[in-house]
């Protein structure tokens, strides 16, 4: 028994002078602590080893994303690449995605195999060595190719692998130490894309879809890291298998559902960007907004089985008072109520009066992620309402520039790219724009309009 157990505090983790509440994870919760809740949390601040007892707080603490385990020595050694069997869709149609494969299967020699599941490829596969090719006969998507790879495993761990994404000696090495952890179905590395000589690819190193951040975080719906992208993940088997794979009905947002599927199973699902892979970018900007459209399309899809989980945008009811009364012209009002939401998150945490500074920060903070949330809604998801709304009025015209302009800028000063602000402020906004365009293609296909319109709920965080 692994008796070296820590773990380290989220970024979001606030603990006052007195230590007896903690205020943490995604959504954010306050935590009660009793005396031994108080000694936890200080070795968890201190990445200390936890003493005996801790699980019922720690337990809690993790599934609300408030901690992350650290990976002791005995659960590095635990387990070895042996255990671990590649599955690697691929639909090869040009001779330098062939040679990628090609690289990417020999990435892979010290796994314990390689099934590389051809669908229906037009260009033939170049040669692969010892790995098992599996030949589809139609076309079907990543759905179905993956689930023909996971019948032919046999080991603990399946690692899925887009053609498209490369994979360094210790990507997977660093991810399995986490499975120590049993209920731990899936377990995700940092996807950053590589960088290319063109106005896309220094884009996409900045602002790729795909790369959820430097900070670790349990994957969930309602969370900070609401799903991580299929281009690499590592998974235990048997979890897999216990929802049967992936839903082959679906083309496209196929990973966005299993990872929800996962979690309503009891599973979780970890993001953990110190393990790293790359991602090669789309190589012309028609490919870029392709892309794009199609990743707004395959919102549609898995928001029938999902409801209420894939709404464009997510706003307390203070929140959305606030932005309607600016978007009516109506801004002294909109300040009133946006104090007013001060004072009820201050009154909800009146009984910790420790947490009084915390409160003004909480909606500080709140009320920016709002803005930004509103801002997002109206230049990539409603940009065709507020596109039409501003020829006809002055006032939403500004704010329509304004909800497009500034986000775009502030990335921009943020992650300082090698594009200037210009190109990088008219690349985000094509992004946005052929996103929204997608997700309207694909409510319009799908009869479901959930992923254009947002959830309006009752604010503060929750107590435990």
């Amino acid at each position: 028994m692994n008796n070296d157990v820590r773990f380290i505090a989220d970024s979001s983790w606030r603990r006052p002078a007195n230590g007896n509440v903690v205020l943490a994870g995604s959504p954010l919760k306050l935590f009660s602590l009793s005396q031994a809740g108080q000694t936890i949390a200080e070795c968890i601040e201190r990445a200390q080893t936890l003493p005996a007892g801790h699980e019922v707080l720690t337990e809690r603490l993790l599934n609300a994303g408030a901690i992350h385990p650290i990976p002791s020595a005995t659960d590095s050694a635990r387990f070895s690449l042996s255990t671990v069997t590649a599955v690697i869709p691929a639909y090869i149609r040009t001779a330098h995605e062939a040679e990628a494969l090609q690289a990417l299967v020999a990435t892979c020699s010290a796994l314990h195999g390689v099934i590389v599941i051809d669908d229906c490829s037009p260009h033939p596969l170049p040669d692969l060595g010892a790995a098992q090719i599996i030949r589809l006969e139609t076309n079907s998507g990543p759905a179905v190719a993956r689930n023909a790879g996971f019948a032919h495993v046999t080991t603990n761990f399946v690692a899925c692998i887009d053609v498209d994404v490369s994979i360094s000696d210790t990507t997977i090495s660093q991810l399995l130490p986490y499975f120590a952890d049993d209920k731990v179905a899936l377990v995700a590395p940092r996807v950053k894309s590589r960088a290319t000589a063109n106005i896309v690819g220094e884009y996409e190193v900045a602002a790729s879809v795909l790369d959820m951040g430097e900070s670790e975080a349990r994957v969930c719906s309602g969370t900070r890291v609401a799903y991580v992208p299929s281009a690499m993940w590592l998974c235990r088997t048997a979890a897999l298998r216990s929802i049967s794979g992936f839903d082959e009905s679906l083309r496209s947002g196929e990973d966005v559902d299993m990872v929800w599927r996962l979690s309503n199973a009891g599973w979780r699902c970890r993001y953990q960007p110190q393990a790293e892979c790359s991602h090669l970018p789309r190589a012309t900007l028609h490919q870029f907004v392709q892309q794009r459209m199609s990743y707004g399309e395959s919102a549609a899809p898995p928001a029938k089985r999902h409801e209420g989980k894939l709404m464009p945008a997510k706003f307390n009811v203070w929140q959305a008072s606030t932005w309607l009364l600016v978007l009516l012209g109506m801004p002294l009002i909109a300040l009133g109520v946006a104090v007013a939401s001060s004072a009820a998150t201050a009154k909800k945490l009146r009984r910790f009066p420790q947490l009084r500074d915390e409160s003004i920060r909480i909606s500080l903070h709140a009320t920016a992620k709002s803005a930004q949330s509103a801002a997002n809604l109206i230049s990539r998801v409603w940009w065709p309402i507020a596109f039409v709304l501003a020829i006809f009025s002055q006032r939403l015209r500004v704010l329509f520039i304004a909800a497009a302009l500034a986000p775009a800028v502030y990335e921009w000063w943020i992650k300082r790219p090698h594009l200037d602000v210009v190109r990088f402020a008219l690349m985000k906004m094509l992004d946005n724009a052929a996103y929204g365009a997608g997700v309207w293609k694909g409510a319009i296909a799908k009869r479901n309009a959930a992923p254009l319109i947002p959830t309006v709920k009752r604010s503060a965080a929750n107590e435990e």
